[in-house]
C-alpha cells in the first residue's frame, strides 16, 4: 500500500454563487477532495502517451468506450486470472460477450433495489445498530474496522457465506487483501508473502466457503453460491468468485463509509443537513461525495478491435490491442458535465448531458458497471445515519490514506472516532 498526499496538499477550490445556493459547505475554507493522488482534470480528454497507453479523462470518451463492445477487462490482475489453467467458468468480473451478459442477467436479482430493500434492509439496520452500540459502550473505535465489519457481513449475506466454521471472516479476508500487492522484488520474500497469502486463501476456503457450499448442495438459497452450484461451478471456481464479490463489496463500501464520515465530521452544516434529510436527499449527498471520491480511481481495458471516437471535435481511432487507462477522478470532474467547482461537494448540482447518474463513473459504466451500486449506497446510508446522529462524536485521530495498486483504489485506515 503506497502513501497518498495529505489532504492539505490537494487543490483548493473557490466557491461559486451557483454552488453556494445549493451547498452549505464553505468551499473556500477547505479543499473537498481528499483521496486523489494528485488533482486530475479532463483538460486532455483523450491522448496516447509515450508508452502507447491511451489515457482517457473525458466523460463522453470514457462512457463511449465502456458502453462499446470492443474492449475487455485489463485491470484487477486480469492477465493472471484469465491465464489460469483448468478454469471453465471465469469470475464475472473477467467475462465478456454473451457469457457475461447471461451471467449478469441471472445474478441481477440479488442486487435489484427491490430485493436489497426487502431482503437485506432489516439485516443492515440490525447490524448497524450493533456496531453503533459497540461504539457507545467503548466510547472510541477505529471506523475503518467498523466499516469493514459492516461491508463484509452484508456482502457475505448476498454471496451466501453464512455457514462459517469459525468467526472472524472479516479478519481473514482483510489479511488476504492486505497482502495483495507487496511491491517487493527480493525473490525469497516474494515467495514467503505468496505462501502467507495462500494460507489466508486456504483459511477462507475451508472455514467460510466450503461450509457454505456443503450447506447449499441439495438446499439452495437465494444467494450467489447457490446460483453458482446450479450452474455446475467447481469449488475452486466458486472460491474465486467469492473472493471477487467480497473484494468488490469490501472495497466499494468500506472505504466509502470512512471517507464520507470524514467529510461530514469536518463539515458540521453538511452533517446536520444529511442527518435531517429524507432518504432521497441523503442518497443525493452520498452520490455527490462518491462522484468526488470514487473508490476505484482507474479502470483498464484492452481494445479488442479498432475503436473510433470523437474527441474535441476530431475523429480518433484507438487501435486494436491497445491498453486503455480510464481516469475516473478526471471523468468525474469533467466541467462540461458537472459545471463549476468540480472538486467541491455540491449535492444537487446540475449535470449537463443525457441520463447521467449523480455519481458519474464512480460505479463504472456499460456492461461491467458495478451491480451492487444500490446495495453499497443503502448500507452506507443506514450506517452513516446512525453514526452521525451521535451527540459528541468527533475525530480523535485523523486517518491515514493509502493506495491499493491492484484495485487502483484508496484505503482509509486507523481512523479513530471518539464519543464525549
Amino acid at each position: 500500500m503506497s502513501s497518498l498526499p495529505s489532504p492539505e496538499s490537494t487543490l483548493t477550490v473557490a466557491e461559486s454563487p451557483a454552488s453556494a445556493a445549493k451547498c452549505p459547505v464553505d468551499h473556500s475554507a477547505i479543499s473537498q477532495q481528499k483521496t486523489a493522488r494528485h488533482p486530475e482534470t479532463s483538460a486532455l480528454p483523450l491522448e496516447c502517451d509515450a508508452q502507447g497507453v491511451w489515457q482517457v479523462r473525458g466523460f463522453d470518451e470514457s462512457r463511449a468506450i465502456l458502453r462499446g463492445t470492443s474492449t475487455k477487462q485489463a485491470g484487477f490482475n486480469a492477465d493472471q486470472v484469465t491465464s489460469l489453467q483448468g478454469m471453465t467458468n471465469r469470475p464475472i468480473l473477467y467475462q465478456e460477450g454473451k457469457v457475461h451478459q447471461q451471467q449478469r442477467k441471472q445474478t441481477a436479482r440479488f442486487f435489484a433495489p427491490k430485493t436489497v430493500s426487502s431482503d437485506y434492509r432489516d439485516f443492515m439496520e440490525t447490524l448497524a445498530d450493533q456496531l453503533i452500540n459497540q461504539l457507545k459502550q467503548q466510547k472510541r473505535a477505529d471506523l475503518s474496522k467498523l466499516s469493514l465489519e459492516m461491508a463484509v457481513a452484508i456482502a457475505s449475506r448476498v454471496i451466501g457465506l453464512s455457514n462459517s466454521r469459525m468467526g472472524g471472516m472479516s479478519k481473514r479476508l482483510d489479511a488476504f487483501f492486505e497482502q495483495e500487492n507487496p511491491n517487493i522484488t527480493w525473490q525469497p520474500l516474494v515467495k514467503l508473502l505468496g505462501l502467507i497469502k495462500q494460507r489466508h486463501m486456504l483459511s477462507f476456503f475451508f472455514l467460510d466457503v466450503k461450509p457454505a457450499i456443503q450447506a447449499r448442495k441439495g438446499h439452495p438459497q437465494e444467494d450467489v453460491i447457490s446460483h453458482l452450484l446450479e450452474h455446475n461451478y467447481s469449488d475452486p471456481e466458486i472460491l474465486t468468485e467469492c473472493v471477487t464479490y467480497a473484494a468488490a463489496g469490501m472495497a466499494t463500501t468500506r472505504e466509502f463509509i470512512s471517507i464520507a464520515a470524514w467529510h461530514f465530521l469536518e463539515q458540521p452544516a453538511l452533517r446536520d443537513r444529511y442527518v435531517a434529510a429524507q432518504e432521497e436527499e441523503r442518497y443525493e449527498i452520498l452520490h455527490e461525495m462518491l462522484r468526488l471520491e470514487p473508490v476505484v480511481g482507474h479502470l483498464f481495458r484492452y481494445a479488442t478491435a479498432d475503436i473510433a471516437l470523437e474527441s474535441q471535435g476530431q475523429q480518433v481511432v484507438i487501435p486494436e490491442g491497445a491498453l486503455i487507462d480510464l481516469h475516473i477522478y478526471a471523468t468525474n470532474a469533467d466541467q462540461s458535465v458537472v459545471g463549476e467547482d468540480p472538486m467541491a461537494i455540491c449535492p444537487g448540482r446540475a449535470l449537463t448531458g443525457d441520463h447521467i447518474p449523480a455519481m458519474l463513473m464512480a460505479f463504472g459504466d456499460g456492461h461491467h458497471r458495478c451491480p451492487g451500486a444500490f446495495l453499497a449506497i443503502q448500507e452506507s446510508d443506514i450506517f452513516l445515519q446512525r453514526l452521525l446522529a451521535l451527540d459528541g462524536l468527533s475525530i480523535e485521530r485523523m486517518p491515514t490514506l493509502g493506495w491499493n495498486e491492484v484495485a487502483s483504489s484508496y484505503e482509509v485506515r486507523d481512523f479513530v472516532l471518539a464519543l464525549k
